[in-house]
């Protein structure tokens, strides 16, 4: 083989390597808190994050095993037909998977577990996690078939405005 005929063949995987990293580059898959995240049909927003040390009222109580974190999200469907949204789950920096809570007791708001959105509807509601103090990662879908859905993430960065369930002192009150 001359060196002309050998010239080809090594340019040839490095030219696939460019044209693959420009087709995934071309749809985003990391947002922020308060983006809009088209996904599919579905434009979802991650509105805000609490972390709580407990949810309910004083008669009935509900205590995390570790720290809840409530997500308020908005859920646009764009599409022409109704859509069943999957519960979501979070991502640590290690990348272990935290699920999303199914017992909804105490919560704000809460968007629920079954849930459908219809063509040209908005759902808003809370989610909830029970999960350590970190940042994360929320995993969105576009609520396709399992294995062949498209997938985007949205960073929860970890804020230090922790409702704690007790008050600070006030200096100088006795």
């Amino acid at each position: 083989m001359t060196k002309s005929e050998f010239l080809p063949l090594l340019l040839l995987p490095l030219l696939a390597g460019i044209v693959s990293c420009g087709q995934q580059n071309s749809t985003r898959l990391d947002y922020e808190m308060g983006e809009k995240v088209p996904l599919g049909p579905l434009t979802y927003n991650v509105i805000q994050t609490t972390w709580k040390t407990d949810l309910g009222d004083a008669l009935k109580t509900r205590s995390p095993q570790q720290r809840f974190l409530l997500i308020s999200i908005s859920v646009t469907n764009g599409g022409g037909k109704e859509i069943a949204l999957p519960l979501l789950s979070l991502e640590n920096d290690r990348g272990q998977t935290i699920n999303e809570s199914e017992n909804m007791d105490g919560v704000p708001n809460p968007i629920g577990i079954l849930r459908t959105v219809g063509p040209a509807q908005t759902l808003q509601g809370t989610i909830l996690f029970d999960t350590g103090l970190a940042s994360y990662r929320l995993r969105l879908t576009d609520g396709g078939e399992p294995g062949s859905e498209k997938v985007a993430w949205v960073n929860i960065p970890l804020r230090m405005d922790v409702d704690t369930g007790v008050q600070a002192p006030i200096p100088g009150a006795r």
